[in-house]
């Protein structure tokens, strides 16, 4: 099978969008981050004539606090991740629409955590907003020499693996989460993030069939370059301690085994000696054979 430049591949893609951006529309669900915030618990603060925030009155045990800072953050670098995929794709396109539709969904997640902490004062607000303005200044595959490195599969890859961390992550931390809104919040995230994954997953797919060796290839770059939720947090070792067991080497191969499985790997044959390697690579993984 003939290896395509990155126009082709973009191309050879097109003829998937159309489907894919209509089932994306079809099971994505729709809903207002500001319905679910408890806005009879919020008040004012000092500026306002309130009280500012006090320790007393964190309500989150340790390890819900911790997570789900790490979970807003990762959710607040969305501009960072929207550049990279908007990088590769043409501007007033139906690529770019996508692109926006999925960054539109995406972005509700951080206004309804954000607005969730702030009115019922489970974390310090200065405290979140500071690490916000940090975490977005350092952005995600910033530099030059990380985002060149990145082309349009690539992308779709790593973003499918990510989302499909998003869905175990909110998984666990809704096991520690005591409160009924919390867990609605994270039920109504959760499910984005499984449409999402399913829609980059359906367009590694039709990588499959317009140049297999990119995909698979792809797939394994971004398994190999998977970064744990909040591990990018800068000055946040202590923190993640709490949840250091909502992903490690068991969640990586589940992620591996349903991509995988999702795109026949184990059937895949006619690569090249790099690309076949990549396959077994990622088989491995999906095996727990790390």
């Amino acid at each position: 099978m003939a290896v395509l430049d990155e126009d082709e591949l973009i191309t050879a893609l097109e003829k998937s969008l159309s489907t894919l951006a209509e089932e994306h529309a079809e099971a994505a669900e729709d809903w207002m981050p500001h319905a679910w915030v408890p806005w009879s618990k919020g008040r004012n603060f000092r500026f306002l004539g309130g009280e500012d925030w006090d320790p007393s009155e964190a309500g989150l045990n340790e390890t819900a606090n911790a997570a789900l800072l790490a979970l807003l953050l990762t959710k607040d670098n969305l501009p960072s991740q929207h550049r990279i995929l908007a990088l590769h794709f043409p501007a007033f396109s139906d690529w770019r629409q996508l692109i926006g539709v999925w960054t539109a969904e995406d972005n509700r997640h951080a206004i309804v955590l954000r607005d969730y902490l702030v009115v019922t004062r489970c974390q310090d607000p200065v405290e979140a907003e500071n690490r916000r303005r940090i975490h977005v200044v350092k952005g995600w595959k910033q530099s030059p020499e990380e985002s060149d490195a990145v082309g349009p599969m690539d992308a779709l890859a790593l973003l499918a693996v990510h989302e499909n961390q998003c869905v175990q992550f909110i998984g666990r931390l809704k096991e520690y989460a005591e409160d009924p809104v919390l867990i609605q919040i994270l039920d109504k995230i959760q499910t984005d993030d499984a449409v999402q994954a399913s829609t980059f997953q359906a367009f590694l797919m039709a990588g499959m069939v317009a140049d297999q060796e990119a995909t698979v290839l792809a797939v394994d770059k971004a398994l190999r370059e998977i970064e744990h939720i909040g591990s990018d947090v800068d000055d946040y070792d202590e923190q993640r301690e709490y949840f250091s067991d909502f992903e490690d080497v068991s969640t990586d191969a589940a992620i591996a085994a349903k991509l995988a499985d999702e795109l026949k790997l184990e059937s895949v044959q006619e690569l090249s000696d790099e690309a076949e390697a990549a396959r077994q690579r990622i088989l491995k993984l999906a095996k727990g054979e790390v």
